[in-house]
């Protein structure tokens, strides 16, 4: 691997962590799938992570082709991209976006009837799959869109992501009692900030280029 698709793939590999966020989601999982047995549980991880990898890879080499036939440019997408990760940004570093997770756990929890398959909705989309992982994945996928192998390093950086997230969710319970509320608080913030560094710089380079061309 060469240095730029190293470099390529720290890029891509530490944006979706950041937002991806396996570390926030898995407490979440292990509160919608308390009560539950250890099979329903592993089968939720697993399906839920397998339906988020359809849609981010259905993203990935489809949304360039979506925003052509909308009439979007990839720069203005860029821009937007780069807006909405760095709102996702500040409700990290406020915990906003920790407690609207918990919010939507506890309303599931209050209609719950029994083991519920929580496997598209709400772990699939939107907490691994959300909008900001769709917008960092078509982003990072429409910068290599003459490199196919730029592409397969994007891809690389996703899936290793998506990987991690299912070892979070198979071992949510042990990690939500080890983690505790005031390490996790921390990690967040930590993962707030250099998301919002990250989305600042997608900003200024759709910028740059519409108005400087690249």
């Amino acid at each position: 691997m060469t240095v730029a698709m190293l470099d390529l793939f720290i890029a891509s590999f530490v944006t979706l962590f950041v937002v991806i966020d396996a570390l926030g989601v898995a407490p979440i999982f292990a509160t919608l799938t308390a009560g539950a047995s250890a099979a329903h549980s592993r089968s939720m991880a697993i399906r839920g992570t397998i339906y988020a990898t359809m849609l981010l890879m259905a993203f990935a080499y489809g949304g360039e082709w979506l925003l052509t036939r909308m009439g979007v440019s990839l720069d203005a997408f860029r821009v937007a991209g780069g807006l909405l990760l760095l709102l996702m940004s500040i409700e990290m570093l406020f915990e906003k976006r920790q407690a609207r997770r918990e919010t939507r756990a506890e309303t599931m929890l209050d209609d719950d009837d029994g083991p519920e398959d929580i496997s598209v909705f709400p772990l699939a989309i939107p907490l691994l799959a959300g909008p900001g992982s769709i917008a960092a994945v078509m982003i990072f996928m429409s910068q290599q869109h003459s490199d196919p192998m730029g592409q397969l390093v994007v891809v690389a950086a996703t899936l290793t992501n998506l990987l991690i997230a299912l070892i979070m969710l198979l071992i949510a319970p042990w990690l939500l009692r080890v983690m505790g509320h005031t390490v996790g608080a921390l990690i967040t913030r930590v993962f707030g900030v250099i998301l919002a560094a990250l989305s600042v710089q997608l900003i200024f380079d759709g910028v740059k280029n519409v108005f400087f061309g690249g």
